[in-house]
């Protein structure tokens, strides 16, 4: 499977990431348009989504591991491969090599009014630089104050 389809391209389902979105706009958030939440917590969660990226990019999957919350769930197509292990341990090929397969950068930060969770979302690009899709993640803060990667799932 390419690496495309292994970040979850191929899913055919809705993911985790648009209920939670609709589940906003259902809250009443959709009645006055998206509006982004505007405050520190969105800045930390988008360092925290452009560090996650960066440790692709700097080939060091030691750093990878460091954002991924201990039940993390990431989607590979429509199987969910469930704990920070596993998909570690998925992610692991991703790393062999000099180049990444694959980049990813945020252009979607929403968070909570609570400040605990998060939604990122953003293009996926080949090493060619062509966009190839879009990943979706959720981010939970932990009492520490960190954001921890809880969900992905791409399209």
């Amino acid at each position: 499977m390419d690496a495309v389809g292994r970040i979850g391209r191929a899913g055919g389902r809705t993911g985790f990431a648009w209920a939670v979105v609709m589940l906003g706009f259902a809250s009443g958030a959709g009645a006055q348009g998206a509006v982004p939440f505007d405050g520190p917590e969105a800045d930390d969660v988008r360092a925290r989504e452009v560090g996650f990226a960066k440790s692709m990019a700097d080939r060091d999957f030691d750093a990878f591991r460091t954002f991924l919350h201990p039940d993390a769930v990431f989607f590979s197509g429509s199987e969910a491969i469930r704990g920070a292990e596993a998909v570690a341990a998925a992610w692991q090929p991703f790393f062999e090599g000099e180049v990444a397969p694959f980049s990813w950068a945020p252009d979607l930060v929403q968070v909570l009014e609570s400040g605990d969770l998060a939604l990122t979302s953003g293009p996926v690009r080949a090493a060619s630089g062509e966009t190839v899709g879009r990943f979706n993640s959720i981010w939970r803060r932990d009492r520490s104050g960190q954001w921890y990667v809880v969900f992905d799932k791409g399209s």
